[in-house]
């Protein structure tokens, strides 16, 4: 491996714009073998530096070099030409750095992919089977194997109580239709799930968002919304809330449940990260199950492709309306992704996947710590989000058009308020698709930005 330290190409020869030059005499350097596989690229500030341009012109280069192919950033060592993409699926990457999908980091671990293979190809003995109609809500076994899923999570509940469906969407729907009225008030978190406000708006509802602080909601404020608005419910993502990673804790979720008995608001627990905690915190649905509906899916913790959630109602008999309306608009879950993630929770393999994830995230988590500016974004350790308050003067619009701008997408705060004006914040994730090396840059290029750059900043060069 050698390092090109004095590599400065010739950007005028290429032509603009310069991050398409520097990426297009990469490819000619190494058509022409002054570049070579292994060699190891200039630092970008010091490329930035020499050749008398923007950082964030270089970062760009970098970037759209490693689009096509021609280079690889690894994490602590530096940018190195590969002369072809290392991995077959880097092909399928998107064009764009997607930080907005809020979904787990796909783990790299080539023994636990054999794994689940294995799993996949088990669970097609018995294919003809699994193409048929089957029972809506997942048999008994299957049932009985999620609950022990769950346990993982602090929560014990009767496979009765407990239904299988295709996606949290369906669940979330159901129960409210079950439970509410057009016209009614469902209470949440003032910043909440995007996906709760298009269900409550296709319903009908009033969404009232309560105020939030560094533990969840107000209960105070929860009390007072009550007695002004007399909702029939209350949805609540209380670990690992998308998007501030805010937990709430055990105290605060008893004098939540407190005010909940004495105004008969039903809880709606949406736990849709709580697998990722190693020391879960007890569940409304332990603390409180007489009034909680539990709702918790593999998505973020194993698979969202699968498609698989549970839903537990408080009583048998409370969840045959629930499980009636499910029935009507899904038939069923999918009876092979029900099946492969049984069996991955019975052989282990799904426990193998969560702790493999709990690693990548921890490693994540590591690399915001020490490339974005401290102060600058609120997350928790075992999240793969982050929340991030804009410094003045920038705006989340102006802000979210300059990452876009560098082909970075992030979600701004307005897919997130609830009826108050959404404050200057973005979301940022650091899961899907992308490899530890791209959100690194992702991150380094993001901090540049927020440390020098305005709303009136640098021009895009």
């Amino acid at each position: 491996m050698a390092t090109i330290a004095d590599w400065t190409p010739d950007l005028e020869r290429h032509g603009k714009p310069h991050y398409r030059a520097i990426a297009d005499a990469i490819a000619q350097d190494v058509r022409d073998g002054r570049l070579h596989v292994s060699d190891r690229l200039p630092p970008q500030r010091e490329l930035a530096d020499r050749l008398g341009i923007n950082f964030t012109t270089v970062a760009r280069g970098y970037v759209e070099a490693q689009k096509r192919g021609l280079i690889e950033s690894r994490v602590g060592q530096g940018t190195f030409v590969i002369g072809q993409p290392r991995r077959p699926r880097a092909a399928a990457r998107p064009a764009i750095v997607d930080l907005t999908m809020n979904v787990a980091p796909e783990p790299e671990d080539r023994s636990l992919y054999d794994r689940m293979q294995s799993g996949m190809l088990k669970v097609g003995n018995d294919l003809p089977t699994l193409l048929r109609y089957q029972a809506f809500g997942g048999t008994y076994q299957q049932r009985e194997v999620a609950t022990r899923f769950l346990r993982l999570r602090g929560v014990d509940v009767d496979p009765e109580r407990l239904q299988i469906c295709p996606g949290t969407h369906v669940a979330f729907q159901s129960i409210l239709q079950v439970l509410t009225s057009p016209g009614d008030t469902l209470l949440c978190e003032a910043l909440t799930y995007p996906g709760i406000k298009a269900i409550a708006g296709r319903l009908g509802l009033a969404l009232v968002g309560i105020p939030l602080d560094d533990e969840g909601i107000d209960p105070a404020a929860f009390e007072e919304l009550c007695r002004e608005h007399r909702p029939k419910a209350l949805y609540l993502n209380p670990t690992l809330l998308n998007p501030t990673t805010s937990t709430m804790p055990e105290a605060r979720r008893l004098a939540t449940i407190a005010v909940a008995r004495a105004h008969d608001v039903t809880i709606i627990e949406d736990d849709a990260y709580g697998a990722l905690l190693r020391r879960p915190i007890p569940a409304f649905a332990t603390l409180a199950p007489d009034i909680t509906y539990y709702v918790a899916s593999l998505s973020k913790c194993v698979g969202a492709g699968l498609r698989i959630a549970y839903v537990v109602a408080p009583d048998q008999r409370r969840m045959w309306p629930i499980s009636a309306l499910m029935r009507t608009t899904t038939v069923m879950a999918s009876p092979l992704t029900t099946a492969l993630s049984t069996l991955w929770i019975e052989d282990g393999t799904a426990v193998a996947i969560v702790e493999a994830l709990r690693k990548e995230i921890a490693a994540r988590q590591k690399l915001v710590t020490e490339l974005l500016p401290a102060g600058s974004y609120v997350t928790h350790p075992e999240a793969f989000h982050l929340w991030m308050a804009l410094p003045q003067p920038w705006q989340r619009s102006a802000f979210a058009a300059r990452m876009r701008s560098s082909d970075i997408s992030i979600v701004v705060s307005d897919a997130f308020t609830v009826g108050s004006q959404p404050v200057e914040a973005v979301r940022v994730s650091l899961g899907g698709v992308l490899s530890r090396a791209e959100v690194s840059s992702a991150l380094d290029f993001l901090s540049h930005v927020l440390e020098h750059e305005t709303e009136t900043g640098p021009g895009f060069a």
